[in-house]
C-alpha cells in the first residue's frame, strides 16, 4: 500500500469525522457553551460548500492524494461518491436534509436553553431520612 493511498484513506476519516461534527457538535455547546462559535463555522461551511460552488479542501485534498497514486478526482465530490446511492438512498436525500437540519437547530436550542440558565442553583432537594 502506497503512502498516497494512506494519506488518502486518513483524509476520508477526516471528511467523516467532519461530516459527524456538522451534525452534531452543537450538542458539545451543551457542555462547552462557547465551542458553538466553532460549530457555528462548520455548519454554514457545510451548507455553503453543499449549495454553492465553492470546492471543499477535505475533498480537493483527497483529490490530490488520488491524483498521485494515478487515479481522478473523486466523481460528484465526496458525498456523491461515498455516502449518496450508498449509505444514503437518493431518494431519501430531501429527509436526510431536512433531518439534519432539524438535528442542529435542537442542538442549538438545547445549548442556548442551558447556557441561560447556568447560574440557577438545582431546585430538587435531597430528603433526610
Amino acid at each position: 500500500m502506497s503512502a498516497w493511498r494512506v494519506l488518502a484513506d486518513i483524509t476520508v476519516g477526516i471528511h467523516l469525522l467532519a461530516l459527524l461534527y456538522i451534525g452534531f457538535g452543537g450538542f458539545l455547546a451543551w457542555r462547552w457553551p462557547k465551542s458553538i462559535f466553532v460549530h457555528v463555522f462548520f455548519a454554514l461551511w457545510g451548507v455553503a460548500v453543499n449549495v454553492f460552488p465553492i470546492p471543499c479542501p477535505l475533498t480537493a485534498l483527497e483529490d490530490f492524494f488520488r491524483s498521485q497514486q494515478g487515479l481522478g478526482s473523486l466523481p460528484g465530490g465526496f458525498n456523491a461518491y461515498y455516502l449518496y446511492g450508498t449509505v444514503i438512498p437518493r431518494a431519501m436525500l430531501p429527509l436526510v436534509a431536512a433531518v439534519a437540519i432539524g438535528i442542529v437547530v435542537f442542538s442549538y436550542v438545547g445549548a442556548w436553553l442551558r447556557y441561560r440558565h447556568r447560574d440557577e442553583a438545582p431546585t430538587h432537594r435531597v430528603r433526610q431520612a
